[in-house]
C-alpha cells in the first residue's frame, strides 16, 4: 500500500468518524474509497465496519453529556441494535451482493421524510398517549431498532438518519439527546456484525486499523461541532445527509 492510499484512508476514515458522530452514513466516504484503490467489495464492506466502531466508540463519549440519565433506555435499545447487527451480519455472508440494492434507497428517503415530518408525526403520538409517552418509546420503536441494526449490520449507510427518524418519532425527548443514543447504537449494530466478520470473513487489517485511527478522531471533531446545532440545524443536516445517500445508491 503507498504512502498516498495510507493518507486518504486516514483521511476518509476521519472524514466518515465525523459525519457518524453528526448524522451517519460515513459508509459512504469510506466504502468507495477502498473499492477504488482496488480492494474486493466485501472485504472492503468488512474492514470498513470493523475500522469504523472505535470512532463510534469516541463520538459516544464526545456525547457522554447528552448520554447522562439515559442508562435504562440505552440497554433496552441496545440490546435490538446487537441481535440485529448479529442478523445483518450474518445476511451480508450469505445473501448475493445486490440482494438489498431495491430496499436501501426506499429506506433511506423513508428516513428523510419521516425526519422532516418530525415534529409533526411526534405530536400526534403523543397525542394518542395521553397519559405520556414511556421512556423507552413507544411500542414499536425497539422492533424498529432492531430492523434498523439489521440494516446496519448489512451495509449500515444512512443507518443513522433511519434511527435519528425512529427515535425521533417514537420518543419523547430532544434530537441532541437522541443523537447521543444514535451512536451508541449504531456502534452496537456495528461491533457485533464486527465479531462476527473477525470470526468467519476476510478481514484487511491494515485497512480497518487505518479507518478506526481516522474514525477515532473524526469521532471527537463530530461530537464537538455536532452537539452545537440547534434542532433545526440538526434535522435538516440529516435529511441532507440522506439525500446524498439516495442519491449515490441510485447513481451507482
Amino acid at each position: 500500500m503507498s504512502l498516498f492510499e495510507v493518507g486518504a484512508i486516514l483521511l476518509a476514515g476521519m472524514a466518515a468518524g465525523t459525519i457518524n458522530t453528526v448524522v451517519g452514513s460515513g459508509t459512504l466516504i469510506t466504502f468507495p474509497t477502498l473499492l477504488a484503490f482496488g480492494i474486493p467489495p466485501v472485504t472492503a464492506n468488512v474492514s470498513n465496519t470493523i475500522g469504523l466502531v472505535p470512532g463510534g466508540v469516541s463520538g459516544a463519549i464526545g456525547y457522554r453529556r447528552e448520554l447522562s440519565g439515559q442508562r435504562r433506555r440505552i440497554l433496552r435499545l441496545g440490546a435490538g441494535s446487537l441481535i440485529g447487527g448479529a442478523i445483518g451480519a450474518g445476511l451480508l455472508l450469505v445473501l448475493p451482493d445486490g440482494a438489498f440494492a431495491a430496499i436501501v434507497p426506499v429506506l433511506i428517503l423513508l428516513g428523510c421524510v419521516l425526519v422532516v415530518l418530525q415534529p409533526r408525526i411526534s405530536a400526534w403520538v403523543a397525542r394518542r398517549h395521553e397519559g405520556g409517552v414511556p421512556e423507552h418509546g413507544v411500542w414499536w420503536v425497539w422492533p424498529a431498532v432492531l430492523l434498523t441494526g439489521v440494516y446496519g449490520g448489512y451495509f449500515g449507510a444512512a443507518q443513522g438518519v433511519l434511527l435519528m427518524a425512529v427515535m425521533g418519532i417514537g420518543i419523547d425527548e430532544s434530537l441532541q439527546r437522541l443523537n447521543g443514543i444514535k451512536n451508541v447504537l449504531a456502534s452496537i449494530a456495528n461491533a457485533v456484525a464486527g465479531v462476527v466478520f473477525i470470526a468467519v470473513a476476510d478481514v484487511d487489517w491494515v485497512v480497518a486499523g487505518l479507518i478506526a485511527i481516522g474514525s477515532v478522531v473524526g469521532g471527537q471533531l463530530g461530537a464537538s461541532y455536532g452537539r452545537k446545532l440547534p434542532s433545526v440545524a440538526l434535522r435538516g443536516l440529516i435529511v441532507l445527509v440522506g439525500l446524498v445517500a439516495l442519491t449515490a445508491f441510485l447513481l451507482d
